[in-house]
């Protein structure tokens, strides 16, 4: 079985305002933040409003998402998680099938 290597991926999508809306307060949800805080030792995170589609791994995509988000996932300050397929559907989004946010952790 061959392998095929994908070059190309087409990472742009589009969610409407409303869409977009349901998502952010279900990942600014106190109960979900405290979730993620318990991850990462009790440090406090905020959402930076930037989420992404995960992409196939490639040479040009070694991490598995759009390149201009690597300094994120090469960050201590900074956390990645993938939203949950829940929060997917109460948001109503189905394309695309999967999203991933990224938080910033503060220190105070």
């Amino acid at each position: 079985m061959k392998l095929k290597i994908v070059e190309n991926y087409d990472t742009s999508f589009h969610l409407e305002p409303n869409t977009k809306a349901t998502l952010f307060n279900l990942l600014t949800d106190e109960s979900f933040l405290k979730q993620i805080r318990q991850q990462v030792q009790g440090a406090n995170i905020e959402f930076t409003e930037l989420f992404f589609q995960p992409v196939p791994y490639s040479l040009k995509t070694p991490k598995g998402m759009p390149c201009e988000f690597e300094p994120y996932h090469n960050s201590e300050e900074y956390i990645i998680i993938n939203v949950p397929p829940h929060f997917m559907f109460k948001a109503k989004i189905f394309q695309p099938s999967r999203l991933c946010a990224i938080y910033r952790k503060v220190f105070y």
